[in-house]
């Protein structure tokens, strides 16, 4: 009789039912109900997931909630929470209207994705796609991040990876186009700001959607976002304008400083990332710049290098520089010139 008597009390093990959101996290009537059942209500702190009796002080310690696979928990006993709080009870707290429902669980709604969620996201990339180097950019990249973790936790990361995947498309098809529009003593330098814009954008990007990367794209789809978004300017910029730029690049290498050194490397250590197998259409170009590209050098072409160099020490004294020595002589004189002129005015002679 005595242990009946205490298995009254204690409410036979009994909790309030729980049901599940589409996050599997469970939601009892003693935790979000207990404003419903009024303060006689069970309080049931989330963070501890603990489950009081329905009523006034625990009869016996505390439970740990551990959620089964058909959405009931272990250590509950749903009939015995009917038998306390009364059948008119859970069914207030269980059978809540559908506002009050998405208020309590924080839904994110696919409208709310939509018209909330993703608009923030569409103006940070944009800005942070056409931003140049040095530029200041007036985001919260803390309100960014919280946006991309709350969609991905509320089951959007399919939809947001298409959203974002088609807007970086759309804006390097209008760089594209831009790119052909552009004259050939402009196109080089314009490339070289196009790829760079690009790379600079998205190691902003990237770790921005570093959550939907680790738990979508690498899970679900086993790639990576970043080769995702390299591959995207390959496709749609790159591969569009090799065989106009490579030229391009050939003839500016015949004609010394034609374009900047950091430009021209630049260009090809971006075509290099991009594609590797583009060293074969000018391998000796992007020897220059790229290590281990041509074969290692063997003593019977010795005498094939040397002339390599004799052909381009001619090709810069016809462009105007002279030979070491030649440049020493001349800058000895000058130096001599210097400074006689200095003695003299010195001396008060004029």
């Amino acid at each position: 009789m005595e242990e009946e008597s205490m298995e009254e009390e204690g409410g036979g093990g009994g909790c309030e039912a729980m049901m599940d959101d589409q996050n599997h996290n469970n939601w009892g009537a003693g935790g979000y109900g207990r404003h419903l059942l009024g303060p006689a209500a069970a309080t049931t702190p989330l963070g501890d997931r603990l489950v009081r009796g329905p009523a006034g002080p625990p009869a016996g310690p505390l439970l740990p909630v551990e959620p089964e696979a058909n959405g009931m928990l272990r250590n509950c006993d749903p009939a015995g929470a009917v038998s306390k709080g009364g059948p008119g009870g859970i069914a207030a707290a269980i059978n809540i209207n559908a506002s009050t429902s998405k208020f309590l669980m924080n839904v994110i709604t696919i409208e709310d994705y939509k018209s909330t969620y993703w608009p923030k996201l569409d103006s940070a990339i944009d800005q942070l796609l056409t931003q140049s180097p040095g530029d200041y950019i007036p985001i919260s990249y803390e309100q960014i991040y919280s946006c991309v973790y709350k969609c991905v936790c509320q089951q959007h990361s399919e939809q947001m990876y298409s959203d974002l995947i088609k807007k970086i498309t759309n804006h390097l098809e209008r760089v594209s186009k831009e790119l052909q529009a552009s004259p050939p003593d402009l196109y080089i330098e314009r490339f070289n700001i196009a790829l760079g814009q690009y790379m600079g954008a998205l190691q902003s990007i990237v770790p921005l959607f570093i959550y939907m990367n680790k738990f979508y794209i690498e899970t679900k789809l086993n790639r990576d976002l970043k080769d995702d978004l390299i591959k995207l300017f390959t496709e749609h910029v790159a591969e569009k304008h090799i065989y106009n730029l490579m030229p391009l690049l050939l003839e500016a290498q015949s004609t010394p400083f034609q374009i900047t050194p950091s430009t021209m490397a630049n260009i090809v250590k971006g075509l290099y990332t991009l594609r590797p197998e583009w060293v074969q259409m000018a391998p000796a170009l992007f020897s220059k710049f790229i290590p281990n590209i041509l074969p290692p050098a063997v003593e019977s072409e010795l005498q094939e290098y040397a002339a390599q160099d004799q052909k381009l020490q001619r090709e810069l004294m016809q462009n105007g520089f002279t030979r070491g020595d030649q440049s020493r002589k001349r800058a000895g004189e000058e130096l001599s010139y210097n400074g006689s002129s200095a003695c003299a005015s010195s001396r008060g002679y004029r």
